[in-house]
């Protein structure tokens, strides 16, 4: 079913790999052009271009405005909780990255050293970032409001030589004070004297003038001299960023300069069909791998432009949040997550609040980051009239794995799948032994090595771990840690995390499937399903249900028809009996629910809750629903 061009350009990308992203790799600006594509020595640990030269934020910036798109658009802050816009043309933007640089090596800060960036969602976070890139240093943005101890772990992991933040940031209810949580972090990793640079903002009880030694960031830029970019190799680090580790010890993932570059390029035009004047919209955060990929560098490096909103998608102040910043910046492409899909629609089942805004500049609404169930999928699609892209990637990857490229070919859509294998990723799907099971069956998905330019090169100082975290479980293949399958027509089903897959009575479920039927509930806004220990069967299936705003309906009458609904749709064998009405579901701040969290509750087990997670005291809530008569 895949169209012609989809198919030739992939299968391309795995045949003659070279001279694939030796092509790709033209969309770059290089101060040396790499003659190589693939290094290989080192298998499993790859390097891309691995004679390349470049800097990266030149590539967003500097060779723009060298073009002539200097007054074009660069970046549009949209802070919803203040009330505020602005915008930074290419010129302007340009000129206060290098202005940043030079703060950044006035304190010591060059090629190859670390900068954490703790900051809110504004425009000096972006900066910052890319003011780091144009020393050729490495940044790691940890998502502000991260707790001290959490902070303190990826301190003393990538040992920076500085540590940029901000007063604080502010949430629709509260104001989030960052300095102390700074201040407690250095003490805890042991680096109390590193030089800190803080972004001042108004309305916070601790400012810069309270650290003894720490940098003003306003004052610092009326005296810096702007820097240059500076030159590295293709594989030198461009960031590191955190993501939760098994064991409870972050793992650093490191991106590289130049396979980064080529990869997004091309995700841009072929993925996006984003190109130099559009506008894109990433409903993220910059301390997650989409607001690196798509809030900041992805749309510059194609000569867009890039909206970072700071707010809600309800609350700030309505449902209608989203459709407002789209009409005011005339928004292309929006980018955001399943779950800020789902908190509208539950707010606003009949999209009344869209009725007040000229959205008809939007091509195309793009979602990751959970898995998009079918029912928010025909909402999305049927509210705002245009195609909706449901695409699956994770933080290691950095682009995605699977989707619909909207600039390379027209592909049909089917609801529930994030479509087909983006070039590059030879992916597969195969049993426990590693042997690939047939069309339409479930099993562990899986990329061949090598995985393509933009995706992780290793783990930071840490390659053994990499190895063993990745690539350990299956020879030749990174394994994804998800479940699902692929259809006849080539087209992927990512059902969920391996440790979503439940055993009941010996037959294998995927909580995912469950989950998708209960969600065509017209009641229904969102739901967790999780595999809950039985004695009997080994593990049972039990749902926690969110409802849309203004169904009043019987508990144990909608119990009835979500048990009536899943026995019609899988069967029997789900042996599915229980389901909760809850008011919220447990979740990260970039929306995946925390169905593991969930599951150890219902089972008794110990758990801590993730530093990731948005809003500790649902857990609280749920205690009494998961383990009723237990202790927290």
């Amino acid at each position: 079913m895949a169209g012609t061009n989809y198919r030739n350009t992939y299968s391309r990308s795995l045949e003659q790999r070279e001279d694939f992203w030796l092509e790709a790799a033209a969309a770059v600006a290089w101060s040396a052009e790499p003659s190589v594509a693939l290094d290989a020595s080192g298998a499993p640990l790859y390097r891309w271009f691995p004679d390349g030269m470049l800097n990266t934020s030149y590539n967003a910036l500097d060779r723009h405005v060298e073009a002539g798109r200097g007054d074009q658009d660069a970046l549009i802050y949209d802070s919803a909780m203040l009330g505020t816009k602005r915008s930074y043309s290419y010129s302007e933007l340009t000129a206060l990255v290098a202005r940043f640089a030079g703060v950044l090596r006035s304190q010591g800060v060059g090629r190859g050293d670390r900068v954490v960036i703790y900051m809110p969602m504004i425009p000096e976070a972006a900066i910052a970032m890319l003011a780091t890139a144009r020393l050729g240093a490495v940044h790691s943005v940890v998502f502000g409001g991260f707790a001290p101890k959490e902070l303190a772990a990826r301190i003393a992991d990538a040992g920076p030589a500085v540590i940029v933040t901000a007063s604080g940031g502010i949430e629709p209810s509260r104001r989030v004070e960052y300095l102390p949580a700074v201040d407690e972090a250095l003490a805890l990793a042991g680096v109390g004297g590193l030089p800190v640079i803080v972004k001042d903002r108004e309305g916070f009880a601790a400012g810069v003038a309270d650290y003894a030694g720490w940098t003003d960031w306003d004052a610092a830029m009326e005296h810096a001299d702007p820097a240059a970019p500076v030159d590295v190799a293709a594989a030198d680090p461009l960031y590191i960023l955190y993501t939760s580790g098994t064991t409870g010890t972050p793992k650093g993932v490191v991106r590289d300069n130049g396979g980064h570059a080529v990869a997004l390029s091309w995700t841009m035009k072929n993925i996006y069909d984003v190109g130099p004047g559009d506008v894109m919209w990433t409903a993220s955060d910059v301390g997650w791998v989409v607001g690196h990929s798509y809030i900041v560098y992805g749309p510059l490096l194609a000569g867009a432009t890039t909206v970072l909103y700071e707010g809600k998608p309800v609350g700030t102040p309505d449902a209608g949040a989203f459709w407002r910043v789209v009409q005011d910046h005339r928004v292309n492409v929006l980018f955001t997550a399943p779950t800020a899909l789902r908190a509208i629609r539950k707010a606003d089942p009949g999209a009344g609040e869209l009725a007040r805004y000229d959205t008809s500049s939007l091509r195309t609404l793009f979602a990751a980051g959970e898995r998009l169930d079918t029912e928010t999928y025909k909402w999305a699609g049927e509210a705002l009239g245009v195609p909706v892209v449901d695409h699956w990637w994770q933080t290691e990857t950095g682009w995605a794995i699977c989707a619909n490229p909207r600039g390379l070919d027209d592909l049909p859509f089917k609801p529930g799948s994030p479509t087909v294998p983006m070039p590059g990723f030879a992916l597969s799907v195969v049993d426990g032994a590693g042997a690939p099971v047939d069309p339409g069956e479930e099993g562990n998905i899986v990329l061949g090595l090598p995985l393509p330019p933009g995706t992780l090169t290793t783990l930071w100082q840490n390659d053994d771990r990499y190895v063993s975290s990745y690539l350990a479980a299956f020879e030749g293949s990174y394994a994804t840690g998800d479940s699902g399958y692929q259809d006849a027509d080539g087209y992927v089903f990512v059902m969920g995390r391996t440790d979503d897959i439940i055993n009941v009575a010996g037959h294998r479920l995927s909580t995912g499937a469950i989950e998708q039927v209960i969600a065509s509930h017209p009641a229904v806004a969102e739901c967790a399903v999780i595999g809950v220990a039985d004695p009997l069967k080994g593990q049972r299936a039990s749902g926690y249900v969110v409802l849309k705003a203004g169904a009043d309906r019987d508990e144990a009458e909608l119990v009835r028809e979500l048990v009536a609904l899943v026995r019609r749709d899988i069967g029997p064998v789900a042996d599915f009996k229980h389901a909760t009405v809850v008011q919220a579901l447990p979740k990260t701040r970039s929306g995946k629910i925390l169905r593991k969290t969930m599951r150890q509750i219902a089972d008794g087990d110990d758990y801590i809750l993730p530093s990731t997670i948005e809003d500790p005291d649902v857990i609280g809530q749920l205690l009494g629903v998961l383990r009723p008569g237990g202790a927290a």
